[in-house]
This record gives structure tokens, C-alpha cells and sequence, in this order.
């Protein structure tokens, strides 16, 4: 499952892309950029550390940087099945909202950043610390990672 959120940088806002793992709550994928495009989701799709093959589905929401040709394009090249959100059914999209409600509180809202390089690390520095220390009520108080060890 993936979403947008935007974030301060300097003067500007910048975009943060996630792709979380709805098994274990993993993020396993992320894309940091200017513009919220199909080209950030792409970037977020192609980071996954996995056989892209591998990923069944691939669920967002109905924003054009979500449903466009690219993406229609690369999932289907990977024979992934697209899932959109319903219109007004905000439920589908809960697992996201609540792990970037999480990532604004834990991460973004604490820090400043005034470049891209440096959001981009800051980034990747909270999403080890998610996938690998932060525990979960969801998966029994565990971390994603520990969940994906057990399973």
C-alpha cells in the first residue's frame, strides 16, 4: 500500500513516498522528491529490496501520480494486481494513513531539513528504525522485521 505526504525543506515542500508491506507493516520502499509525480512513485516502486515479481498487489489511492500509464505500465510488467481506493471509503486506506500519521509524529514534525540529500537520509535513518526497533501493537508488540522472521 503507498501514499504521498509532503514535508518542509528550507523554504519549499518536498514529497515522501512509502510502500509498506501490509503483512508485517514494513516499509519497503520510499522515494523522496520535489514534485508529487508518477516518477516519485515509480522511484518508491523500483527501491523495493525484493523480486518485484514477488509483490501481488499494489493498493493507493486514486491520485493521477497513483493511476497513469507508468504505473499501469510497470505493474503490469511485473504481473501485479492494481487495487485503488473506493471513492469516499477512507477505510482503505487506513494501514497508510496511520503509518504516516506515525512517520509526522515520530519523524517529520521533530525535524528540520534544508535540502533534499538531507531529508532523503533523515528519511532512510527513521525507516531502519521503524522496520527494526519500533514495535507495533498490530503485530503482537513485535517489529515488521521480527513479524517477517517468525512468518
Amino acid at each position: 500500500v503507498t501514499d504521498l505526504t509532503y514535508v518542509r525543506v528550507g523554504k519549499r515542500w518536498a514529497y515522501v513516498c512509502l510502500m509498506i508491506d501490509l503483512f508485517n507493516r514494513e516499509i519497503i520502499g520510499l522515494s523522496v522528491g520535489w514534485q508529487k509525480t508518477a516518477e516519485l512513485v515509480r522511484q518508491a516502486i523500483q527501491s523495493i529490496p525484493y523480486a518485484l515479481t514477488k509483490v501481488n498487489l499494489f493498493h493507493s489511492n486514486r491520485g493521477k501520480e497513483f493511476d497513469n500509464q507508468l504505473i499501469d505500465e510497470m505493474l503490469e510488467t511485473f504481473g501485479i494486481t492494481r487495487s485503488l481506493s473506493q471513492a469516499g471509503c477512507p477505510y482503505d486506506n487506513a494501514v497508510d494513513e496511520s503509518t504516516y500519521r506515525s512517520c509526522k509524529l515520530e519523524f517529520i514534525n521533530q525535524e528540520t531539513c534544508q535540502s533534499l540529500e538531507e531529508l532523503t537520509l533523515k528519511t532512510k535513518d527513521y525507516v531502519h528504525w521503524w522496520n527494526h526497533h519500533r514495535i507495533h501493537g498490530s503485530l503482537d508488540y513485535q517489529t515488521p522485521m521480527v513479524k517477517r522472521v517468525i512468518a
